[in-house]
């Protein structure tokens, strides 16, 4: 079974929910391409101001089927090759989304689950979640960014650790480690990856899509690109419309009203 990603809404808030629980909410090329999709599609919805992604039940998502993967290697290599590419798409797409993404994460988050919560520009996790890179332990190498998401973030030696070893970590220590924004009661992950939505669509959508921009960009810059690029953003915003309604709003001691 392919499973789907169903789509609803709460408020300004598009909630994508991986839904295959047959498999754990195992992650497909179908997924992939309806989560693209839906990106597209929200983007360009100014009454879409930011999106959760979720799994269905009590797992977040397992990754990979490995049931597909073994029917895979009797097909050509381009086959999988294909497959990845649909999942490298998503999570670009992720990660260039201009409106802020937010992992709602309950039970587990196993390879490219783990993953795609990396992608994710915020993660709130139950406070019993578990993460896991678990390639090395069937004999595969990481795919969705886990690398690249993980030595951004990490020192080398526990990238190492959770890419080789592939032991099992949990939400809190994530947490301490700077992964996880918030940890939760279980169960409420989706709750409160809401309430936080909530507040990030009361900001103006403009400057969030300047700031997402910019995080995205330091890595790569130098300092003299990054103040080049922090003055180009800050100019622009400052004569959109809503700079003048946060500026007004602020010396007026009133919530501003943002397009």
């Amino acid at each position: 079974m392919a499973g789907a990603l169903k789509s609803t809404s709460d408020g300004a808030t598009l909630v994508l929910t991986l839904s295959n629980p047959e498999f754990r909410n195992a992650l497909s090329p179908e997924i992939y391409a309806a989560g693209v999709e839906a990106l597209n599609a929200a983007e360009n919805n100014p009454e879409i101001r930011s999106v959760v992604i979720t799994g269905e039940g009590s797992t977040f998502c397992a990754g990979g089927n490995l049931q597909r993967l073994l029917a895979n290697r009797e097909q050509p290599q381009e086959v999988q090759a294909q497959s990845i590419n649909g999942l490298h798409s998503w999570i670009d797409s992720i990660r260039t989304f201009p409106k802020p993404v937010i992992a709602a994460v309950e039970g587990a988050a196993a390879g490219a689950g783990f993953s795609l919560a990396l992608a994710c520009d915020l993660v709130v996790a139950a406070d019993n979640a578990v993460f896991v890179m678990a390639y090395s332990s069937v004999a595969l190498s990481p795919d969705g960014g886990g690398s690249w998401a993980l030595s951004r973030a990490l020192p080398r030696q526990v990238v190492t650790e959770l890419l080789m070893c592939g032991d099992r970590i949990g939400a809190p220590r994530l947490q301490a480690l700077g992964l996880v924004n918030r940890c939760v009661t279980p169960g409420d992950a989706l709750s409160e990856a809401l309430k936080l939505a909530d507040t990030l669509n009361t900001r103006a959508p403009n400057v969030l899509a300047s700031i997402k921009e910019l995080i995205n960009d330091a890595p790569g810059s130098t300092l003299g690109q990054q103040l080049d690029a922090e003055r180009a953003h800050f100019v622009r915003n400052l004569h959109h419309p809503n700079g003048g309604e946060g500026i007004s709003a602020f010396l007026e001691k009133r919530r501003p009203l943002y397009d």
